[in-house]
């Protein structure tokens, strides 16, 4: 069964906000076995609209749309649905309830005309109760396909797509069982990878693919089964992993459930009750910030010291001077000692550090462009590993957090 998700929204297309709506509807609809055929961003304008409207029906059989049901003038959503099914707008007295409540228990103020509009939906529709906010979700039916209208804020998105869209369409229509395993690889390119295990993948049956999702320094192999048949593709998505699995030993660090590597190193130090610190330079705080953007995480992350400036090694994680005066700043004598000052200060189980040059300029070392050291600390020991990133600021930084992530992985899994 195919979908089709329209975002609505000027601030889209001229890029003053990232469209992450499609992505969270994408991969909810992708669970219960619906394919997204297209994802279409237009503008706050009514012809535009109805035309994707209208292409969108042809397409699909579930259309989803988010965006442009606020109370101002430029929220044009309602209306042009209510054109599109030959409807009119009527108030729904649950919402204009709904409405009144949020404007008593969180703003403490009557709500305007304006806001009470809201509550105006198209008399053929649906209503879907957002608890989040005031612009309640729509459900509307026309020739055998579903159309639904969603607010663009997305936590309101969210909730809405989670207790009412999710559950309603399993309600309506009966689904292929669909079933995800993600590899998580280090170390290997994606060309080199796919040439390793080519013989194995020609070999896979054809309700089940495989696709390489690579970025920095990580290569992600995805196990994707579809089928009526929920035993059919459990059973063998078990036993393709159990093929595979000695190909790629060497390389392979863990899996991934909907989650990142972040996460995954998060779950395996609760597992074990310890915890981790980083001392970070040239990355400036990105492996702290990945750690933190997990929930949970102050369960095994005690903090950083993004110790950015030179001096602010010898200052804030008392790095001796004369080390990097022989060294250099940009060196594993000095990533092994920030990264036990690390583990110290932060009495931590591990802890990650980093120095390097990330570009464009060299700065206080005279180490080449992108070179960069990352350092691991335990109670037991101290090691680091030298490695040459490119000339590209962005890759550079991103390229180490990773790396810096695959070596506390495997790390953590020694244990």
């Amino acid at each position: 069964m195919l979908a089709e998700i329209i975002t609505i929204g000027d601030e889209i297309l001229i890029g003053q906000i990232i469209d992450t709506n499609s992505a969270f509807i994408a991969k909810q609809l992708n669970k219960i076995g619906v394919s997204v055929y297209q994802i279409t961003s237009v503008q706050d304008d009514k012809s535009h609209i109805l035309k994707s409207l209208k292409e969108a029906e042809e397409n699909a059989k579930i259309i989803i749309i988010t965006g442009g049901l606020g109370p101002t003038k430029d929220d044009i959503t309602k209306k042009t649905i209510a054109e599109y099914f030959d409807d009119t707008l009527v108030r729904n007295e649950a919402v204009t309830a709904n409405i009144q409540r949020i404007w008593s228990d969180f703003i403490n103020k009557i709500p305007t005309q304006v806001n009470l509009d809201q509550a105006l939906v198209p008399s053929k529709a649906q209503v879907l109760m957002n608890l989040h906010g005031s612009a309640p979700g729509m459900w509307l039916e026309k020739d055998g396909k579903v159309f639904i209208s969603l607010p663009g804020v997305p936590y309101e998105m969210k909730g809405l797509i989670d207790d009412e869209v999710i559950p309603k369409l399993r309600q309506q229509f009966k689904f292929p069982y669909i079933q995800h395993e993600t590899l998580l690889t280090y170390g290997l390119g994606e060309s080199a990878l796919a040439e390793r295990i080519e013989a194995w993948e020609d070999h896979l049956p054809s309700y089940i693919k495989l696709a390489y999702l690579p970025s920095l320094g990580r290569v992600r192999l995805r196990l994707s089964g579809k089928s009526m048949d929920k035993q059919l593709i459990q059973v063998e998505i078990k036993h393709q992993i159990a093929l595979l699995l000695p190909q790629i030993e060497d390389i392979f660090v863990g899996y991934e459930r909907d989650e990142s590597i972040e996460a995954v190193i998060g779950q395996q130090l609760i597992a074990l009750g310890k915890t981790v610190s980083t001392a970070e330079s040239c990355t400036g705080g990105k492996i702290a910030e990945s750690f933190t953007a997990n929930a949970g995480a102050s369960h095994y992350f005690k903090g950083s010291v993004v110790s950015y400036d030179t001096q602010a090694k010898v200052d804030l994680l008392k790095i001796d001077a004369h080390l990097i005066a022989e060294f250099s700043v940009v060196s594993s004598q000095v990533a092994e000692a920030m990264a036990a000052s690390a583990l110290k200060l932060f009495d931590t189980d591990y802890a990650i550090a980093t120095t390097g040059n990330a570009g464009p300029d060299k700065g206080d070392s005279d180490a080449e462009v992108g070179t960069v050291f990352i350092a691991l600390a335990t109670k037991d020991k101290v090691f680091s590993e030298q490695f040459t990133f490119g000339n590209h600021r962005h890759k550079v930084i991103n390229r180490a957090a990773n790396k810096a992530f695959e070596m506390l992985q495997k790390e953590i899994s020694k244990k």
